[in-house]
């Protein structure tokens, strides 16, 4: 019995995910830890950048201790990139049937729509994995972190930062899809045909990427701070606070990790994604 299109697509989102969320953990740490600085740092103290993070991290809790939130991250983006690449082929195969190439705007629905249907599927997960980065909770397992945020705080908070985490990561993956589909296009025909394509997909991917993350960087602080935060804190009560203490630059902390994370681990996905689809006869 042959498997539905759409769960191929899954298969091939998942596997893609597994190999981009182990690689780049780390940098997801640190993003994570510089960000949640801001709530403990006095007024007047010296910079702290990503590199004394990483140092910090490995000499206080080993070099493995970068990969901290791993099982939730895995939890989130095994499901989460599978369930985000299903989505865009689906609407893909529905909406553009003659094979026809979305343009920039349908592009950029296409991208918002999946991530959208995906973001909401995981919050619960996000709001952990991003507990579990920000060294501030003692959770033993994800299981063991849903059950106490539950008891504790109630359902409601494995849904926060619900709006924040829309407005990045709808937006995120629009631009990302429109800035991708758009390059991949520019590339000359001998080196789209070629044996390093892929490679020349990375490429498009990484720039992609780096646009998508500078735009949508301020969603990801507010994002942040909500679901550290014990206090059912709104999108707007997050945004005051960073303004007020930190001002605008508060909200592009952690920019580069993220940048670097989201960027690389986007391409990589995609450039995976499309080379199990090719070997499967499918369209990506």
């Amino acid at each position: 019995m042959e498997a539905h299109p759409a769960l191929k697509a899954f298969m091939c989102g998942s596997l893609s995910g597994t190999c981009s969320t182990l690689l780049f953990q780390p940098l997801d740490l640190v993003k994570t830890r510089l960000q949640t600085l801001q709530n403990t740092m006095k007024p007047g103290a010296p910079k702290v950048g990503m590199m004394t993070v990483l140092i910090q991290v490995i000499r206080t809790e080993s070099f493995l201790g970068l990969w901290k939130g791993v099982s939730p991250s895995f939890v989130r983006c095994i499901p989460g990139v599978g369930i985000y690449f299903s989505t865009f082929y689906s609407l893909k195969q529905h909406y553009f049937q003659e094979g026809r190439a979305p343009n920039a705007g349908e592009a950029v629905l296409l991208g918002a729509g999946a991530r959208a249907v995906a973001g909401v599927c995981m919050l619960p997960v996000t709001v952990i994995k991003t507990r579990f980065e920000s060294g501030r909770y003692n959770y033993v397992s994800v299981l063991g972190a849903l059950k106490s945020v539950c008891e504790t705080e109630g359902p409601r908070a494995l849904f926060s930062g619900l709006t924040a985490t829309m407005l990045r990561d709808a937006p995120f993956s629009g631009i990302y899809v429109m800035f991708y589909s758009q390059a991949k296009r520019s590339l000359p025909p001998e080196v789209s045909s070629s044996p390093y394509a892929p490679l020349g997909n990375f490429g498009c991917g990484v720039m992609a990427g780096v646009l998508a993350s500078v735009v949508t960087q301020p969603a990801d602080v507010v994002k942040t701070h909500i679901q550290v935060s014990p206090a059912h804190w709104t999108t707007k009560d997050a945004i005051r606070y960073i303004y007020t203490e930190h001002g605008l630059r508060g909200f592009f902390r952690g920019a580069v990790p993220r940048s670097l994370r989201r960027t690389l681990m986007a391409a990589m996905a995609w450039t995976v994604y499309e080379q199990l689809m090719a070997r499967m006869g499918l369209k990506s």
